[in-house]
């Protein structure tokens, strides 16, 4: 376990950005253009980078190689996620000065979770190493599985337990309130629609962390290492979001790279007993399925291509859901 100090520090230090980027930089709801996710998205790149070469010269190349592949890793998982959030906001006619908020919260919500797992994936592994052969099959598994589906699945909130279970619990106003998650009418609290678009969103990471948390652990054991890619991995997303929301489904074969890259992944925790596989090597393939798959993209477009059909975002959540 790496100096308490370092993880304070670190932590301390991403909880300013994150107050930076909602309370001064955008205080003021509104519609992120490209190019303002543009330069965000190039912070957040370039912020990742020499972070990577502070590991580099901190804990020298090993670590910053493996910091390097799974920052890849996560961020290639990231924006196949991106497609899901797409159809969230889609679903429920989120506007869209509101998605940048609801966006942050949902990540600074994904990195306390995943932290958790995290922690609790590397103690597990230190203690009973044969974990190591259940995550890699289960990599596997999920790899192959993510091959057979499709990025343009219908929506169905009423099949999450957790959505299906809050609407019952709390009262929703029938119309959206602003930006507000809760309001206050005739002395009572009412959650709004977009609160329950938070939850999905929220739920949504949970499940993707299943897939992305193991993927990270294979590549490193260092605790430190795994959840500070994690944690860049994820600044980034909200920028990138509004960057390649009009553009997403040109990238239909990065699922197909993703899915590979997991069996790829999930082999090389299994056989890593018996076979160290160089990081170097290890990188070079993420990042030319990764490559392969973008360029494919481009080149074989879709012909069509249909997102799901928006349903009213003013409904009343707890009536829909029954």
């Amino acid at each position: 376990m790496n100096n308490i100090y370092f993880w304070i520090f670190f932590n301390v230090f991403v909880l300013l950005l994150l107050g930076l980027d909602l309370f001064v930089f955008h205080r003021k709801e509104h519609e992120v253009k490209i190019k303002e996710a543009l330069g965000w998205s190039a912070f957040w790149i370039l912020l990742s980078l020499a972070f990577n070469a502070l590991i580099y010269y901190w804990k020298g190349p090993g670590p910053a190689l493996e910091f390097l592949t799974g920052y890849l890793i996560e961020k290639s998982l990231s924006v196949d996620n991106l497609f899901v959030f797409i159809m969230i906001f889609n679903y429920f006619k989120v506007p869209t000065m509101y998605q940048h908020k609801i966006l942050f919260w949902g990540i600074l919500g994904a990195l306390v979770f995943r932290a958790i797992f995290i922690l609790v994936g590397v103690a597990l592994i230190a203690k009973f190493h044969f974990i190591i052969y259940i995550l890699g099959a289960f990599l596997i598994f999920t790899g192959i599985k993510m091959a057979f589906q499709k990025n343009d699945d219908e929506l169905h909130p009423e099949q999450n337990p957790f959505i299906v279970w809050i609407s019952q619990k709390l009262p929703f106003t029938k119309y959206s309130v602003g930006g507000k998650f809760f309001t206050k009418i005739d002395g009572k609290i009412f959650a709004t629609p977009l609160f329950l678009v938070l939850i999905m969103v929220e739920t949504t990471d949970i499940v993707f962390a299943a897939d992305s948390i193991p993927a990270i652990l294979a590549i490193s054991k260092d605790p430190f290492i795994v959840y500070t890619s994690n944690v860049f991995a994820l600044l980034g997303l909200r920028a990138l979001y509004f960057a390649l929301a009009g553009i997403m489904q040109l990238f239909h074969y990065l699922h197909y790279g993703l899915s590979v890259i997991l069996v790829f992944i999930g082999f090389k925790l299994m056989l890593s007993d018996i076979y160290h596989l160089d990081m170097r090597i290890a990188l070079g393939v993420v990042g030319g399925i990764l490559a392969i798959s973008v360029i494919a993209s481009l080149l074989f477009p879709k012909k069509e291509d249909e997102l799901p059909k928006p349903q009213n975002f003013d409904s009343k959540p707890d009536t829909d859901l029954k």
